[in-house]
């Protein structure tokens, strides 16, 4: 974009008074523990890894995340791409509204809004299930989940309303205990020369991902889900852009050490872990779920170790409840600052005059979740059953349309409106991102495809048949509003997505 262009897009479109996120509040280590924390590597594997060894790919496990790795990172080179030149709270919001136009990123910020949203809540439901269960076995004290859900819901509150550098402390504390208990296990395993089957190196082919050779034991798409599914959240290291010192470097550094981190750590411990079993593996996971990491520790390390790895498998989720808190209330944030509802730059879109902190947009996102947590509560349901599965299966169909479109976003940006051809390649954003979008596209297929079987007995509710029709509802709110926008507030349309690090002006 040209000088004169940014300065006339600016004059045109930039809201007066707009509250800032603070800036220079965060590093590349604190992104990456935000990002990683948000994909929770120990929730991830210990409610993952079962459902694909048992009831998905089987064996092929380790090759489905080696797989899924490669994918992944292939999407995340258009994306950083994007990120060299955007820097925005609401990430998918304004990379595609840059990309695709305002309507289509009217629809995603909506959808991805809706997906973080009721991300936490489901992952404060899968904690407080642990902690009651935790409690009861280690303690032997009954205390109802409902507790623990306010519990976890309050000290995300607190410690997201201050310095977004408490948040990342905190997570890089939980985060980094989680991957030594996960790695330990895997270390140990592998100079054990594995279990009864030896280290089983042919479960890492990435032709057995798709259940090749007899290795499956039951929907392939399934296990290639939960595999894509233990991702989510990888791409919130753009959400901290506005506050971390040099966005430029920062995000994309962030996003592929991410990305390429997770899946290698992914692929290691999923292969240690049915090595430890050996073939019998997968039925040993749908029977026992978490036995087949809980078995090998008792063996190979000790009882102790078995009993930290559920206190961990606590901590885990309550630090991954942490971080979506944080990419929810950014994105109220960023959508509250454009006042495209009027009133909502005075409420959602202000930031702490001390900290820099979107306090307010947090305390809304709380409000909801605690919304959300008694209507599970009132309605009967299980937190883990119901709550987790349904709002997690929920968000995650949601995030992954928004993913797609982010994918090809890329090409409008740098190919149709041929923005920035100093970055623009064939390679980087044109065959990488449409590969991405293609692959994206694909996993929201396998959803659909295995959606029951990935949400067991919670697919008999209500509100498991109307999870297509809500994600759709959002998306149409998404583009109507872009319209009525459009015709009716054409200065207000001009501004969707378009507030990034540096008002309405993008870097060169």
């Amino acid at each position: 974009m040209s000088t004169t262009d940014s300065r006339a897009t600016a004059a045109t479109s930039r809201p007066a008074g707009v509250n800032r996120l603070r800036k220079d509040a965060v590093g590349l280590l604190g992104v990456i523990f935000m990002a990683v924390a948000t994909a929770a590597p120990i929730t991830a594997m210990t409610g993952n890894v079962p459902i694909a060894l048992g009831f998905g790919n089987g064996l092929g496990v380790p090759a489905g995340y080696l797989v899924a790795t490669i994918v992944l990172t292939v999407f995340s080179v258009g994306y950083v791409a994007m990120a060299k030149h955007i820097t925005s709270a609401g990430a998918f919001y304004g990379y595609i509204s840059h990309g695709l136009g305002q309507i289509a990123g009217m629809v995603a910020g909506l959808l991805a809004t809706m997906a973080y949203v009721v991300f936490e809540a489901s992952i404060i439901g899968f904690f407080a299930y642990s902690a009651s269960d935790t409690f009861k076995s280690l303690a032997h004290v009954d205390v109802h989940w409902l507790w623990f859900a306010f519990f976890g819901l309050a000290l995300n509150a607190a410690l997201t309303y201050f310095d977004i550098n408490l948040t990342a402390k905190v997570l890089g504390v939980f985060l980094v205990t989680e991957i030594l208990m996960l790695g330990l296990t895997a270390t140990v395993t592998l100079f054990h020369g594995g279990g009864p089957d030896g280290l089983m190196a042919g479960s890492l082919n990435p032709v057995n991902a798709f259940g090749t050779n007899g290795l499956a034991a039951g929907a392939v798409g399934l296990g290639l889900f939960m595999c894509f599914w233990s991702w989510v959240g990888f791409e919130s290291t753009a959400m901290y852009g506005e506050e971390s010192r040099d966005p430029k470097r920062i995000v994309p550094r962030a996003t592929l050490v991410s990305v390429v981190g997770i899946g290698l750590f992914y692929t290691f411990v999923s292969w240690m872990t049915v090595a430890a079993s050996g073939t019998k593996a997968p039925e040993i996971a749908a029977k026992e779920f978490a036995g087949v990491f809980f078995n090998p520790t008792r063996e190979l390390i000790g009882v102790w170790a078995v009993d930290l790895f559920k206190i961990l498998i606590l901590t885990g989720s309550f630090a991954c409840s942490m971080a979506f808190h944080n990419c929810a209330s950014r994105y109220l944030y960023a959508l509250g600052r454009e006042d495209l509802i009027p009133g909502t730059a005075r409420t959602l879109g202000r930031t702490h005059a001390k900290h820099g902190s979107p306090h307010i947009a947090g305390f809304a996102q709380t409000a909801v979740s605690v919304v959300l947590v008694l209507a599970f509560f009132f309605a009967g349901m299980d937190p883990y059953v119901h709550m987790y599965t349904l709002l997690a299966v929920l968000g995650t169909l949601a995030i992954l349309v928004v993913q797609s479109l982010c994918s090809f976003s890329v090409i409008g940006y740098f190919h149709v409106k041929k923005k920035h051809p100093e970055t623009a390649g064939v390679w980087r954003t044109l065959v990488a991102p449409l590969a991405g979008g293609l692959a994206m596209l694909y996993v929201v297929f396998l959803l659909f495809q295995n959606q029951e079987a990935a949400a067991g007995d919670a697919s008999k509710t209500l509100l498991f048949r109307l999870i297509p029709w809500i994600v759709l509802g959002f998306a149409a709110a998404g583009a109507a509003l872009a319209l009525y926008l459009r015709a009716r507030k054409p200065l207000k349309y001009d501004i969707i997505g378009r507030i990034v690090l540096e008002e309405t002006v993008e870097r060169d």
